[in-house]
């Protein structure tokens, strides 16, 4: 059986979307944002000289074609609602352990 892989060799430069959250529930700054076909959390810290810091970037199997955070009720952190090109909605969180989304 063979297995096939397509992987860019480059990222995409251009972003379709963002979302500004607090998604570690470290009453941190981060915001989302979705390139072509991968996701990327970043994060804003310092307030004299702010910096942005790439804390997880993520590939994803589709083409993401929409995003947004919400919270739940008495939760201390934002999660993040995407749309993709096949018409499916995924919720997502991201892991402070493993630095990752996770749905």
């Amino acid at each position: 059986t063979m297995h096939l892989l397509q992987l860019t060799l480059q990222r995409s430069s251009a972003i379709n979307a963002t979302a500004y959250g607090c998604f570690s529930g470290n009453k941190a700054q981060e915001v989302i944002i979705a390139r072509n076909n991968a996701l990327e959390v970043l994060r804003i810290e310092g307030t004299d000289m702010p910096k942005i810091i790439s804390v997880s970037y993520q590939p994803a199997f589709c083409v993401i074609r929409s995003l947004c955070t919400f919270r739940l009720v008495g939760s201390g952190k934002d999660y993040i609602a995407i749309g993709s090109d096949s018409g499916k909605i995924t919720i997502m969180e991201f892991s402070i352990e493993t630095s990752e989304l996770k749905s």
